[in-house]
Parts: structure tokens; sequence; C-alpha cells
């Protein structure tokens, strides 16, 4: 089929958010009036997000906010501040949302006028050291359905729920053009935002992660912090692989960015615990947990290199983890050198 004939097709059935949904009801039985609301909702505000992200320059939204910084000691740039209020205001005035927690919040956020049954949580801008520099950048979401019959009072204990709890999962993508990926148990998805029509149309149906990736995507300015396993399994990458090559070294430090094509092309996404971040950098609620889920559904792995991440209870709302996730063989690879089943060179 030509891309002509792929854009008519497009456009005169155009299987949209709603639809897609729609047809997925008869398996998927949380696909009720409610969860598609709230998915509205969802959408509504990476809408917005992206409209703003691509003006950011022409509005003003360039630089740092005035002594702005979140809960983690993290910058706050002034997109990530209106991100954030954009995000907090779609899921309350969905009405199905009765707590939700944010990277950029200290606390726990609970919406006291809805009887909603979701909880969710979300990092309204990943990637904002790049807004400056016009580099793709992200919103990630996960979605948990409350506890049945639970009279327990709403507390931050609704959100410490371990990823394999997730209903749904998803990232934003604002790039060349803005997409959503999302998975609600039954594989993976990517819609595409068409601008003319301001709908979010299904364009990458049932997305499958490549068994073994020919890239690795990590920061190695850490190097030098790095444990024996990662320094390890970096010096495998760059060594002849099956193909004859080694594998190429890609990081844009926008971790949606990076998935993104990681989910596409196979390979690794590295961002491991280290010397100066014992417990690893990203947020296990907010990142690591959402992105597990979603790679997960595609068929890859993801791993803290000792355990599935899915499996961690998380123990405070900004818990950061170490995470290993991608196509399954290079995952495997990497929690065999961290269970010692592949020696590590003593050179290390």
């Amino acid at each position: 089929m030509s891309t002509d004939e792929k854009f008519v097709k497009s456009h005169s059935n155009p299987i949209t958010m709603t639809r897609f949904l729609l047809s997925e009801r008869a398996q998927f039985k949380q696909a009720t009036g409610d969860f598609a609301m709230l998915l509205q909702s969802i959408q509504l505000a990476c809408k917005v997000i992206a409209n703003a992200s691509s003006k950011a320059g022409i509005a003003n939204l360039y630089g740092v906010e005035s002594g702005a910084a979140n809960t983690s000691g993290d910058v706050q740039k002034k997109l990530d501040i209106l991100a954030n209020d954009v995000f907090i205001n779609s899921l309350t005035y969905s009405g199905q949302v009765y707590i939700m927690g944010s990277e950029e919040e200290e606390k726990p956020i609970v919406v006291q006028d809805t009887a909603g049954g979701y909880a969710v949580v979300f990092d309204p801008l990943d990637g904002s050291s790049n807004i400056d520099c016009n580099v793709a950048i992200g919103t990630i979401f996960g979605i948990y359905r409350k506890e049945a019959h639970s009279k327990a009072k709403v507390s931050v204990n609704d959100l410490l729920r371990p990823g394999k709890e997730l209903l749904c999962a998803g990232y934003a993508l604002y790039g060349s053009s803005c997409m959503i990926v999302m998975t609600t148990g039954l594989g993976v998805n990517g819609l595409s935002l068409e601008p003319q029509l301001g709908e979010f149309i299904l364009t990458h149906p049932n997305i499958r992660i490549p068994k073994r990736g020919a890239i690795y995507s990590i920061n190695e300015g850490n190097a030098a912090s790095w444990d024996k396993p990662t320094k390890a399994f970096v010096a495998a990458c760059k060594e002849m692989q099956e193909n004859g090559k080694p594998k190429s070294a890609r990081y844009i430090g926008s971790m949606v960015a990076d998935i993104h094509r990681t989910l596409l092309y196979g390979g690794i996404f590295c961002y491991p615990a280290d010397s100066k971040n014992k417990n690893g950098k990203l947020r296990l609620l907010y990142e690591c947990n959402p992105i597990a889920f979603i790679i997960e559904q595609a068929g890859g792995k993801a791993s803290s290199g000792k355990e599935r991440i899915l499996d961690v209870a998380p123990t405070s709302l900004h818990q950061r983890y170490p995470i290993f996730c991608g196509s399954p063989d290079d995952v495997t690879h990497i929690e065999r050198l961290y269970s010692g089943e592949i020696p590590i060179p003593s050179s290390l």
C-alpha cells in the first residue's frame, strides 16, 4: 500500500482513541464509560501540553521559573509548571480520579469532590532539561483502579502500589509529531495526533519490541560511578555482536524519547544505580513502573538487574529506582551479570 493510499485510508476510517477503546471493549472489561472519560481527559491534557511546547519560544515558556524547584530538588522550568497544572486540572475535571500523584508535587493530591474510581500517577513533563534546546520531551502516566470495597481513608497508600497492579500506562511524546503510546494490558498501541482533526489516530497498532537490539542507551558521563555489572555490560555492548558490529550508543536524555526509540528499534535503555545515586535516579512510581508495564506488554523486559520492576512495592511517593529495560535478550544479559551467571572480567 502506497503512502497516499495509507493517508486516504487513515482519514476515511480514522481509528480515534474513543473508537479504539470501543473496539477493545469485548476483551477489555475496564473499558467502561468512566475509563474512556478518564482517557479523554488525559489526551486533552497532552494536546494542551503539545500545543504549549510547540510554541514555547514564542510564548516565553523557555527558561527556569525563578526560585522554583520540585520536591526532588530538580529545577523547574516554566513549561514544567504549566504541564503540571494542566494535568491536575484535566484529571480533576474528569470526575473519575479520587487521588493523584505528580512528580512535581510533594504530597498526593486528593480530589475531595469526586467518588471517582481511579488513582493516577504522572510525570507531567519528562526530559524538561531539554526544553530550551528543542529536543523531544514527553509525559508519562499510570492508572490504578480503586481497590474494591475498600473503606480505608484515602491516603498515600492508594498510590504506593506495585506496577503489576497498573490498569493502564502510557506516555505522550512531543517531537516531530505528537504521539500517545499506551497499554491497557492487551498489548501496546501508538496513536498520533492529527492536528487538523484534533484527534489522536491509531497509527502504530500492536507494537512489538525486537528480541534483541543493536542500540544501547545510557549516560556514559556517569561511567566512573557505575558498579561492575554495568561496566561489564557496556563493555560487552562495544564488542562485536552476532552481526559483526558493536552496538550503537544513543542517548537523548529525555526518557520518553529514548524509550520510544528502544520500543520501535529494539535494544536497551539503562539508568542504573551508581556511587552517586545509590538507589538510582528515576522515580519508581512516575517513570519506572509505567514504562516497565509498556515494555513488558510489547514483549520486552524491565528489571533493576536483580528483580522485575513491576514486582517492586513502593515505599515512598518519590522513591528512586534503577532500571534496565528493552529487548528481552539484552535485559537478560545484564541480569545474568548481576547474578554472577556471566563472570565479570577482573580488569573492571
